[in-house]
């Protein structure tokens, strides 16, 4: 098979020996995996690959058709549309990934679009809502807007009844943003548009000061993003006056079982949304799996809206 490798920091396309699966798995056949943030970390050595995941083959979801079950596999059948969030080794031609971490694809999802479901939509919806607990009416701030999180997570809460309001900073996706249902707002100043109930940091540590300003009392705090920095003083009065929680996950390391519920967490309350056209996929651009080096410097530029997602043939 084909597959996106990474070595000593450069990243190539290379013939890799086809993987089997094993007890409990599934092989699929992939048609399209999204970029993330991780795949930009492990390619520059700060994000490696859990135990028993693929240390050179980056991506972190996928969707495509089962090509094979291993034994005691027994949720799909072979040709069945499946996609989920891997560990590693999503962006190549097949992946083996256990059944209890896949889910169906509905039926008017694209290829394309199921490719940039599970990581982005996943991390939204168990971050803002089995962590953060989200109520509807609660005020929900997403910094970051713009990106595949981002407009999973402002499009999943508006679903819900919260009121949203997103930071982004490229001033020609405002627009499309604020047309998935949120209030759009500048990244500089917008403590001054709190209190909020919740607010999904993906941006890091930069705003942690401004978000315990904006917090409203017992408000929550969601970090799962932190390229623009890890590190951040936080005044720890302003926190215990608010009431404060800071939470911080990340889905990746997270062990089978623990995956598996947050799969079940989706085919529960987001695959529907899909499947009725309430929320959906943002698509910025599509690449080839040959031209990875090409879509993993489009990323690496930035201003994008939505998802970057590799396509493989068929």
């Amino acid at each position: 098979m084909r597959a996106v490798t990474i070595r000593d920091g450069n990243l190539s396309v290379e013939d890799h020996p086809d993987p089997d699966p094993g007890a409990g798995e599934v092989l699929v056949r992939v048609r399209a995996a999204g970029l993330n943030g991780a795949d930009m970390m492990q390619r520059r050595g700060f994000y490696p690959a859990p135990p028993g995941a693929p240390q050179d083959i980056p991506g972190l979801e996928l969707a495509g058709e089962v090509a094979a079950c291993g034994p005691g596999a027994d949720r799909f059948s072979t040709g069945d549309r499946v996609m989920g969030i891997v560990a590693g080794g999503g962006q190549a031609e097949l992946a083996v990934v256990h059944e209890r971490i896949l889910m169906p694809v509905p039926e008017n999802l694209t290829w394309v679009e199921a490719g940039g479901v599970p990581e982005t939509f996943t991390t939204a919806h168990d971050g803002v809502f089995t962590q953060a607990a989200l109520k509807p009416g609660e005020r929900l701030l997403v910094h970051g807007g713009a990106g595949g999180v981002g407009t999973a997570a402002i499009q999943l809460a508006h679903a819900s009844g919260a009121r949203v309001t997103a930071t982004v900073r490229n001033p020609d996706h405002r627009d499309a943003v604020a047309a998935l249902g949120p209030e759009v707002v500048a990244p500089e100043g917008f403590e001054q548009h709190g209190p909020f109930d919740v607010i999904l940091e993906l941006v890091g540590a930069p705003n942690m000061a401004g978000n315990l300003e904006a917090l409203g009392i017992w408000g929550r705090i969601m970090v799962i993003g932190i390229s623009a920095g890890a590190k951040a003083e936080v005044n720890l009065g302003l926190a215990m006056q608010r009431r404060a929680r800071i939470l911080n996950s990340t889905l990746r390391p997270r062990p089978l079982e623990e995956k598996a519920l947050t799969a079940r967490a989706m085919e529960r309350s987001v695959l529907p949304l899909l499947a009725s056209g309430a929320v959906r996929v943002l698509v910025a651009e599509t690449y080839p799996l040959e031209e990875a080096v090409a879509a993993y410097g489009r990323f690496a530029a930035g201003g994008k809206l939505g998802k970057i997602v590799l396509t493989t043939g068929g």
